[in-house]
């Protein structure tokens, strides 16, 4: 007799934050933008995930961070944005355009800016939800701990 294993099916959280992506008319409120800093809100919490929308102006980014233990997703609404991530000791960059984004596994570290000269506005999403963040630095080839936030708390 043969044995039935049965495997809970991850949560994919790209799907998600294509789906929330993809209708902004049901969003709770509409994108901001600020000119000093990152903005950002939660469009929707549920058991396994949460879902945040975020708006970037020319310029603004993020230090290169990892996710405290959750994995995420993100798509970008409009814009472009550039993710940057440690390879080799050093920083790699990709690109991504309206309808584009990229899965993360939990610890996955990298740093997110709008290097254009347009506004962009993304979807991410996290399971679970975001408890934490770790900010790294990268110096001579090697990344060490900058700080550590907590949801709740700092943001």
């Amino acid at each position: 007799m043969p044995v039935v294993t049965t495997v809970a099916r991850a949560t994919d959280l790209l799907s998600i934050a294509q789906r929330y992506a993809a209708d902004p008319d049901e969003w709770a409120f509409a994108p901001r933008f600020d000119p000093v800093k990152r903005w950002y809100g939660r469009l929707a919490v549920a058991g396994d995930h949460e879902v945040w929308l975020l708006t970037w102006l020319p310029g603004q980014g993020t230090d290169l961070h990892d996710h405290g233990g959750s994995a995420g997703a993100f798509t970008v609404v409009s814009g472009e944005l550039v993710e940057q991530t440690v390879q080799g000791g050093r920083l790699v960059s990709s690109a991504y355009g309206p309808g584009e984004g990229h899965r993360f596994g939990a610890h996955f570290v990298h740093r997110i800016v709008n290097a254009s000269d347009k506004p962009a506005v993304t979807v991410h999403a996290y399971g679970p939800a975001l408890a934490a963040m770790t900010r790294y630095r990268l110096h001579d080839g090697r990344l060490s701990v900058e700080s550590v936030t907590s949801a709740g708390a700092d943001w």
